[in-house]
């Protein structure tokens, strides 16, 4: 074993497996209730219609669907994604401010690697994605927290740590944050701006589940159309397919996308081909918004579920987080319980969710956990929350 330790590089000591990967196995039981993947519900799956573009794109494109391609992605998808953030959002983009990765996780590595120098301040939200921790430990930076509130950063904290700290990059995800659900608002988000606007910074704001408001009205980002060294993540995970792993990368600086596009080049070459070419025909031949709607629709009445179900099992000293959109909630449980504790406990009633622990840095045994709602119907949703509300009143 010593000798397997000198032969391994700093970089990956110094990067944490990842928690959830290790849940979801201890959890795949197929009797207990899991709450603990970031799944999408199969059921929002198009796979009849990816069946129809699957067969006409062999036929149109023949030999190209299956041939090495360029990095930034096919030209037509690219297109497409800044047709539509440009509509949506009023930005002005163009296919050259756009690269496809293969997910939003390659996405988040190819921009550490890009940026990241040991020792480079990064700032992340407290409680921040677990993923996105693991990926930056990579590249050895010194993390600093802000913490989250009902509005969003904490904006005094905010400024206190951009003051004090030599910052590189900022990681959030305003809109139904991960793990908390939380959103920012459109005060916050200008409160950041304004802040950040003449400091030489990149930031990055992950958006994997904007397309997934059930209530409220959408908000413009942080940085995008505005900051120089905005970068906004996106995905095709949630709303078409996860396992066809193919996300994007929308960069106002060009120049910095080129050498984010480097990265790529040395990582992969290109994002599967194959899986860009059937997504855009997918795009082309389907109504995209209506497919949206039915996916809000149904995850509307799951967190409803998830949330009226806690109002009725749930100990009243147990607070939690009530989303308009997305795919999680908190838990936020009495000072001094361990969620990390509760989990075997929960397991033997057959029921899973995510502990807090992973969404932060350095911080063990903490009272928060992460429940997701997506993945499963209505009736074991309420199944599931009456065990967990079970466990809890025993605490």
């Amino acid at each position: 074993m010593k000798v397997m330790e000198n032969l391994l590089s700093e970089r990956i000591k110094s990067t944490p497996p990842s928690f959830v990967r290790s849940i979801l196995k201890t959890a795949a039981d197929p009797n207990v209730i899991s709450f603990a993947g970031g799944l999408p519900n199969p059921v929002s799956f198009p796979q009849e219609e990816l069946l129809v573009s699957m067969d006409r794109i062999t036929k149109t494109y023949k030999d190209k669907v299956f041939q090495y391609s360029i990095t930034a992605g096919i030209p037509e998808l690219r297109q497409f994604i800044a047709d539509r953030y440009n509509k949506k959002f009023n930005l002005h983009l163009d296919i050259d401010n756009i690269l496809i990765t293969t997910g939003s996780q390659q996405a988040l590595d190819l921009i550490g690697k890009t940026v990241l120098d040991e020792n480079d301040g990064v700032l992340l939200e407290k409680p921040s994605y677990l993923g996105a921790i693991q990926v930056f430990s990579q590249y050895m930076p010194e993390f600093h927290t802000v913490d989250l509130t009902s509005d969003g950063l904490n904006i005094e904290q905010f400024k206190e740590t951009l003051n004090n700290n030599d910052i590189k990059l900022i990681y959030a995800i305003p809109e139904f944050q991960n793990p908390t659900g939380l959103t920012y608002s459109a005060e916050n988000r200008e409160e950041i701006f304004k802040i950040i606007k003449d400091k030489n910074l990149v930031l990055v704001e992950d958006d994997p589940y904007g397309e997934l408001r059930f209530k409220g009205k959408h908000l413009p980002y942080i940085g995008a159309g505005r900051y120089e060294n905005s970068i906004v993540l996106g995905s095709f995970s949630k709303v078409v397919t996860p396992g066809m792993r193919t996300g994007f990368i929308i960069c106002q600086n060009k120049e910095l996308l080129k050498k984010i596009s480097v990265s790529k080049e040395a990582s992969d070459l290109h994002t599967n081909v194959f899986s860009q070419y059937l997504i855009w025909d997918y795009l082309m031949h389907n109504d995209f918004e209506k497919h949206i709607a039915k996916i809000t629709e149904l995850y509307s009445a799951q967190a409803q579920t998830m949330l009226n179900s806690m109002d009725k099992y749930f100990p009243k000293n147990v607070k939690y987080t009530r989303p308009d959109g997305g795919m999680f909630l908190w838990v936020t449980l009495p000072e001094g319980v361990s969620a990390l504790e509760l989990f075997p406990k929960a397991l033997e009633k057959k029921v899973a969710f995510v502990p807090g622990d992973p969404f932060y840095i350095n911080k063990k045994n903490v009272n928060t956990m992460r429940l997701n709602y997506t993945n499963a119907d209505c009736e074991t949703i309420e199944e599931g929350i009456k065990r967990l509300g079970e466990l809890l009143s025993g605490i």
